[in-house]
């Protein structure tokens, strides 16, 4: 079962080593993972998905909240949340006509064009589904790079 998990923690050197060896001395798998600070600089946020059974999540969460540098630790509801990536990809300019195409693309999905001499670069942020399926569009281009983020998410109850 994909899950998202909402970690808040002390900003103190070693705690990402932490969360990510719980991870690992089980078993488990992250299949992504961000951490950035928040409004206080003693805190970080961090925002970890995995896929893992039902068993295996309430095992983590309680782990981590004993942690002692851990503040809380939240399974967000994905209907409840809101939840985004970035992605960049690096597309090799062959010709005039895959530019405008992709300035179609582009603005079908809201994305950002980058215009460099030899290759276009295209920034998207949405939920993973979305660059999912931008991703699948773009295969007919020569992709030579891409760069994509974890998900940052925060719990909405109003969304």
């Amino acid at each position: 079962m994909y899950t998202i998990l909402s970690i808040l923690v002390e900003n103190k050197p070693g705690i990402l080593f932490k969360i990510t060896h719980l991870f690992r001395s089980r078993n488990f798998n992250i299949e992504n993972i961000f951490v950035g600070g928040t409004m206080d600089h003693n805190f970080s946020r961090m925002t970890i998905a995995t896929n893992c059974n039902e068993k295996q999540i309430q095992q983590l969460v309680k782990q981590i909240n004993k942690m002692i540098d851990t503040i809380e630790v939240k399974r967000l509801n994905q209907n409840k949340s809101v939840y985004k990536e970035t992605i960049l990809f690096k597309i090799l300019k062959s010709n005039k006509s895959d530019l405008e195409e992709l300035n179609k693309l582009s603005n079908e999905y809201n994305s950002r064009i980058y215009e460099g001499k030899n290759s276009i670069i295209i920034e998207l942020t949405e939920e993973p589904s979305t660059i999912n399926s931008f991703e699948e569009k773009l295969k007919i281009y020569k992709i030579l790079e891409t760069a994509r983020t974890g998900i940052v998410a925060l719990e909405n109850n109003e969304h």
